[in-house]
């Protein structure tokens, strides 16, 4: 027998779909005024006010000047670098702490969580990390990048609870045969824990792609700055003098218009990533926090 619905409640679902298809315009607008602006006439551009819906004059100079601007290249070069080694020290840690922190016998399992916990409400503050870092001469080197935040609490906690969900009989069968805790984790754990290994990859790179205070307080060389850091030279500072090379009293508006390329630059490839592990996410997030 089918439901058939009443009208208060086809009344409140095309409220509910009206509210939020305003919410996605809301959130969605403001991505694409910077794509169609990063595409239109510079001088137009800055000379126009209110909302922008299609490009004005279409052109491409603002994204040649991006793609010759060796500023940018290099914080390509250095933001994947970061992102591609930051990733796999991150999701290697975390993979195979959380396998240890599941395993039966553990000596002092519930002190290390409870110390793994207490992390995520109480820390040292910048002033002490800082120390850290420079104690362990990691100041102004590629490793003051990747080292400091190698492991976050939150990826280790849905890593150790999708560990847990896993059938512990496999494991049993396995060492029976002679496999070694190496074994059952590489042969058989880790094949098992794809999705939860594809979200926390996804997380940590996003993470690292985005990430500029760091590179902030920990590097001085131009050379190993981030793609982000000189995002932000570009939008905070205003300093496109490096990139752009219109004329003086076009200077502003071409100024501008860097700064929406630059923008779209630095985040369509961390975009593009997010299909390939889609499929993956719902599931490991799920499975990972959820027990039944």
């Amino acid at each position: 027998m089918m439901y058939k619905k009443g009208m208060g409640e086809h009344v409140f679902d095309s409220f509910n779909y009206l509210i939020l298809s305003l919410l996605l315009v809301i959130t969605l607008y403001p991505c694409y005024y910077v794509l169609v602006a990063s595409v239109s006439n510079p001088v137009k551009i800055f000379a126009s006010n209110g909302l922008l819906f299609y490009p004005k004059d279409f052109a491409l100079y603002t994204y040649t000047e991006v793609f010759k601007s060796a500023p940018i290249w290099n914080g390509y070069k250095n933001t994947i670098i970061y992102v591609l080694s930051g990733g796999f020290i991150s999701v290697s840690l975390t993979t195979t702490a959380a396998y240890a922190l599941t395993r039966r016998g553990l000596p002092g399992k519930k002190t290390i969580m409870f110390l793994i916990l207490f992390t995520m409400y109480f820390s040292g503050g910048l002033i002490p990390n800082y120390l850290v870092v420079k104690g362990l001469g990691l100041l102004d080197t590629p490793f003051a990048m990747i080292i400091p935040n190698a492991v976050t609490t939150f990826n280790l906690i849905i890593t150790i609870s999708y560990f847990r969900g896993l059938p512990y009989e496999l494991e049993e069968a396995a060492k029976i045969d002679g496999a070694n805790d190496y074994t059952v984790l590489f042969r058989i754990m880790l094949p098992l824990a794809k999705p939860i290994v594809a979200v926390i990859s996804l997380y940590y790179m996003v993470s690292i792609w985005n990430g500029f205070f760091h590179a902030l307080i920990y590097l001085n060389k131009r050379r190993l700055f981030p793609l982000q850091l000189i995002l932000r030279e570009i939008l905070i500072k205003n300093d496109t003098a490096s990139i752009t090379t219109a004329q003086p009293d076009q200077a502003q508006a071409y100024a501008e218009n860097v700064k929406y390329a630059t923008i779209v630059v630095a985040t369509v490839p961390i975009l593009c990533v997010y299909p390939f592990l889609q499929r993956y996410f719902v599931k490991g997030v799920t499975i990972g926090a959820v027990k039944g």
